[in-house]
């Protein structure tokens, strides 16, 4: 029995390993299909997705470049306020007046703190201002005591030097007024001598020193006070001012005067020439 049912057996097996091969392979066969389909399922869904960019950047585009609408403000109508509620809105506005008016104390109590700040400044400026005034005053009125005192001792100073001057004048004629009354009846000798120098020829060096000695009169300026030497300085400067502008214009005259000889000279020179080229004729209604 066995061996009847064997070659059923073995049929069956057979069977069964092909339709379990054949199974497999189409399995295989179904899974390449489902790849392949998958790749071109993602390869359409890129090129989609691409498409849809693209058409959004120009939808963009256009949109930018399409000029927008002015938004429209929609007309709303105001709320209707239902009667029950007419009490509440009533303390709504009584609350509101009443934080307006608390503002309102506080602003004008800040104003006039303020306002009582600057006025306590002011005062203190003006108190400042008439503390340095009164300052300065003082000080100005010392000042004037101190040069009124300086003036003071100056003229003071300049008193004691005239009189010291005054005194030393005195003392000097006296003492000439001595020495004269000392010479007596040599004086007549003195004066003869004097008149028998003056008869002598002087020489050149003699004519210089005289006239030096006539042109340069003595300073005697050592016991001068500081204002009569500045007096004596300014009269020599003047002196000396006058002379170099006498001196400027005599030889501005003598370059000139030099001038008009040189032309002269020129002119009686081409006269001289015309002259002789020409032979005689009338000058002065005389023919030479």
């Amino acid at each position: 029995m066995w061996i009847c049912y064997f070659p059923l057996y073995c049929l069956s097996h057979s069977r069964f390993l092909f339709l379990l091969l054949s199974s497999s392979f189409t399995m295989f066969d179904v899974e390449e299909e489902y790849d392949e389909q998958a790749e071109e399922e993602e390869e359409a869904a890129g090129a989609e997705q691409q498409e849809y960019t693209e058409y959004q950047e120009d939808t963009q585009e256009e949109e930018e470049k399409r000029p927008r609408p002015k938004p429209m403000v929609p007309q709303l109508a105001p709320p209707k306020i239902p009667e029950g509620e007419r009490v509440f809105f009533d303390d709504i506005h009584r609350k509101r007046m009443e934080k307006d008016l608390l503002e309102l104390q506080t602003l004008i109590d800040v104003h006039f703190e303020q306002r009582k700040k600057e006025e306590e400044e002011l005062i203190g400026l003006k108190e400042r201002t008439e503390r340095r005034r009164s300052e300065r005053a003082d000080q100005q009125r010392v000042r004037a005591e101190k040069e009124r005192d300086r003036q003071t001792r100056i003229a003071e100073e300049r008193q004691r030097k005239e009189d010291e001057e005054a005194k030393k004048r005195a003392e000097d004629e006296a003492k000439k007024k001595k020495v004269l009354s000392n010479m007596g009846a040599n004086f007549g000798g003195f004066l003869a001598k004097a008149e028998q120098k003056r008869g002598k020829r002087l020489t050149g060096r003699e004519i210089k020193r005289k006239t030096l000695s006539e042109r340069r009169s003595p300073l005697g300026i050592e016991n001068l006070r500081e204002d009569v030497l500045r007096q004596r300085a300014q009269e020599m400067w003047n002196w000396i001012y006058q002379l170099e502008s006498e001196k400027f214009d005599l030889l501005d005259q003598m370059k000139r005067q030099k001038y008009e000889i040189v032309v002269l000279l020129n002119r009686i020179s081409h006269a001289q020439k015309f002259k002789k080229g020409h032979g005689k004729g009338k000058v002065g209604g005389r023919w030479k």
